[in-house]
């Protein structure tokens, strides 16, 4: 019975958990909630952005109930893996023991994007539609440890 298979544990983890690893965990929880525990957090937790929430609904994931937490809230918890989105939550993660593993998987932050408001969005779309792709291939590729990056 596919009900009985354990779900993959998966913490999305980034500087702010204000961004990139909320998508993650929206797209997770969207696309592969049948096959995918997700988590989100950052090792500096800054607040959800408002565009980051508007670019996901625009797709049809809500993730407005969503909040920045703290990775240390989930150091208690037993995960597969820790699939970092930056290269700061990869230097400042911090140890999980037993069978996590740690998978660094960089994407471009649109929190720093500049421009005309529309070209801030299109940052954010890029940055969310780069995230889909890899989600979607969760948790096969790392599971076979074909992460790529």
């Amino acid at each position: 019975m596919e009900s009985d298979k354990e779900k993959v544990k998966i913490l999305f983890l980034c500087t702010g958990n204000t961004c990139r690893s909320q998508m993650a965990e929206g797209w997770a929880k969207h696309l592969k909630s049948d096959v995918i525990e997700a988590y989100s957090a950052g090792v500096l937790p800054a607040g959800m952005s408002t565009k980051v929430i508007q670019v996901m609904a625009e797709v049809g994931v809500d993730i407005s109930s969503y909040v920045s937490k703290h990775v240390y809230i989930y150091l208690g918890m037993d995960f597969d893996f820790i699939i970092t989105l930056c290269d700061f939550a990869k230097a400042q993660c911090p140890k999980f023991g037993g069978k996590t593993k740690l998978i660094h998987r960089a994407f471009k932050d649109p929190i720093s994007a500049t421009g005309s408001e529309m070209e801030i969005l299109d940052a954010f779309r890029k940055t969310r539609d780069e995230i889909r792709v890899f989600v979607e291939t969760l948790p096969e590729n790392v599971l076979a440890g074909a992460d790529a990056k």
